[in-house]
């Protein structure tokens, strides 16, 4: 632990080397080339990523449209069908009414009560000769 230490060297005077400096323009120019490649590329990459949204869109439109259109006449047989569906609840409604049951019958089988007496007009008859007919 005690041991000798060599003695130092004499050191020499600081000569400062010159260090030269980089040029700047050239790393500055470099950065700029970098950034215009980075940028191109963005640019192309969106570009293609473009094109293939609105070359889905062109395929897509069509088959919109025919969806579309096979809406509508779905929905206008809806409506034809609704339609339908309540003329025959009224009719059937009507059809098993035991109040109107007389009234029924006397259309759907052309029978008339006995106490009523059918009337047929023609042509040939007018309003004075019905009149003078009837007591």
């Amino acid at each position: 632990m005690n041991a000798f230490q060599p003695t130092r060297q004499e050191l020499q005077p600081n000569t400062r080397r010159r260090t030269v400096p980089r040029p700047k323009r050239h790393l500055r120019q470099r950065s700029y080339e970098i950034m215009a490649l980075e940028t191109t590329v963005k640019i192309g990459v969106n570009l293609a990523i473009s094109a293939v949204a609105v070359s889905a869109l062109t395929q897509l439109l069509p088959h919109h449209w025919s969806g579309q259109e096979k809406l509508r006449q779905v929905r206008t047989e809806v409506k034809t069908a609704q339609e339908r569906v309540n003329k025959l609840r009224s009719e059937f409604s009507n059809t098993f009414d035991s109040r109107q049951a007389n009234s029924i019958m006397q259309y759907q089988g052309n029978r008339i009560p006995l106490n009523q007496k059918r009337i047929i007009l023609t042509n040939n008859t007018t309003p004075a000769e019905i009149r003078e007919s009837t007591p």
